[in-house]
């Protein structure tokens, strides 16, 4: 059962709150899907100005949708396409202030101005997934967020086989 938080302003509380959350909520299951659900909905819940919060899961060279919270997405994306194909590729975050500015941006919500990407490693360093969260709001996302996602998705780690 979910009970409700108040997410504290200061940031590095609110993620460290928000790595708790997806522990709890996320990182004692067993099952992957059962998990990134779990975990979908709280980031939603954290995140109000999020419109759109999943993840896209690697297999062969796409990267097919996963458990989600928002309107209808993109199910199969290419390596390197879009932003979440993009953080794949380049194996790094992508914090995108304007995603009409983003060249091959994919969109799924066209109500969605900003767009965060965290690659989701395995203990050898392997991407097996990514983070996607966007937002109606522009810049909705910044360098701290990348941090504190990457940090906070940790506790997803070991769903990467």
């Amino acid at each position: 059962m979910y009970i409700d938080v108040e997410y504290p302003e200061n940031r590095g509380d609110f993620y460290k709150l928000l790595r708790e959350q997806l522990a709890l909520y996320a990182g004692g299951e067993s099952d992957r899907t059962a998990a990134l659900a779990n975990a979908s909905a709280v980031l939603k819940l954290a995140f109000p100005q999020a419109n759109w919060a999943g993840f896209y899961l690697t297999a062969g060279e796409e990267l097919i949708l996963g458990p989600f919270q928002g309107r209808p997405a993109v199910t199969r994306i290419p390596f390197g396409a879009g932003v979440c194909g993009a953080a794949w590729r380049e194996g790094r975050a992508q914090v995108v202030e304007d995603v009409s500015c983003f060249e091959g941006h994919i969109a799924c919500d066209c109500a969605s101005h900003s767009e965060i990407v965290i690659p989701l490693r395995g203990e050898d360093g392997t991407i097996w997934g990514v983070l996607d969260m966007d937002s109606a709001e522009f810049a909705a996302f910044d360098q701290e967020d990348e941090a504190g996602l990457t940090a906070s998705t940790e506790v997803l780690r070991r769903f990467a086989s």
